[in-house]
């Protein structure tokens, strides 16, 4: 940091974002994936995708970057506590539950029983694997499972779509909350397949990140109804999202 008082001062919490800025080319709005009980460095997840991405990925060891926020609202762990906690991620969306995931395994007393259930495309798109096949499975009252759409010859696990594992596992949403975060096709389906399990709208959370912009509310970009995304959000309850207009 060029600013070590802004080191010092930067307090993030999880579903938050930050502005990455690549001077000449431009800036995107960012999952923070590292959990603020961790400190720093700060950990951000990038997959190539447009022009930012791609000279975020070009980039070398000492090249420099700009960085804003934290933005937006966070998960409210605080009324999760005692519950058992359901998080359903697909492909890169596992970055910003990341950051949800080992908030509370950092506060593991608090919650209930923990599952994650996590699925990409193939073995080579599933994220994290160091947290999904060692670290989270070891902590206590803690399961993981994954899954791919196609396996390969070296997978031996199960293969299927996000929502029909989550279906075929059955967690009960008694109480527990479900936070999904993903493609928006498999949260489309996913949320279908939580509701056959019973968990209500109120039951169920995720993020629409994906419709922020300028972080302040300013650019209209992220505007649905009269909620901004990157104010009021990224994070909302199934309910809450259903209270906004069809813009989306």
């Amino acid at each position: 940091m060029d600013r070590p008082e802004a080191e010092e001062a930067w307090s993030h919490l999880p579903g938050q974002c930050a502005m990455v800025s690549v001077f000449g080319v431009g800036e995107a709005m960012i999952s923070i994936t590292s959990s603020p009980t961790r400190g720093w460095p700060l950990e951000l997840s990038i997959k190539r995708v447009g022009r930012v991405t791609g000279a975020l990925h070009d980039s070398q060891a000492g090249d420099k970057i700009g960085l804003r926020g934290p933005y937006g609202n966070r998960f409210p762990t605080e009324e999760w506590k005692g519950k058992n906690l359901l998080f359903v991620a697909g492909g890169i969306g596992l970055a910003p539950v990341r950051c949800l995931i080992d908030y509370c395994l950092a506060h593991r007393d608090q919650f209930g029983h923990v599952d994650i259930v996590y699925g990409a495309r193939s073995p080579g798109d599933l994220c994290f694997k160091d947290c999904i096949f060692n670290r989270w499975s070891r902590q206590k009252d803690t399961t993981v499972s994954l899954t791919v759409d196609k396996g390969d010859e070296t997978w031996t696990g199960p293969t299927a779509l996000v929502p029909m594992f989550l279906e075929e596992l059955g967690p009960s949403p008694k109480n527990a909350v479900a936070i999904t975060c993903g493609p928006p096709i498999m949260i489309k389906f996913t949320l279908q397949s939580l509701a056959k399990l019973g968990f209500t709208d109120d039951q169920i959370v995720t993020t629409l990140e994906l419709k922020m912009q300028c972080g302040v509310g300013k650019c209209g970009r992220c505007n649905i109804g009269d909620k901004y995304v990157c104010v009021d959000g990224p994070v909302f309850t199934l309910s809450q999202i259903k209270e906004l207009p069809n813009e989306f």
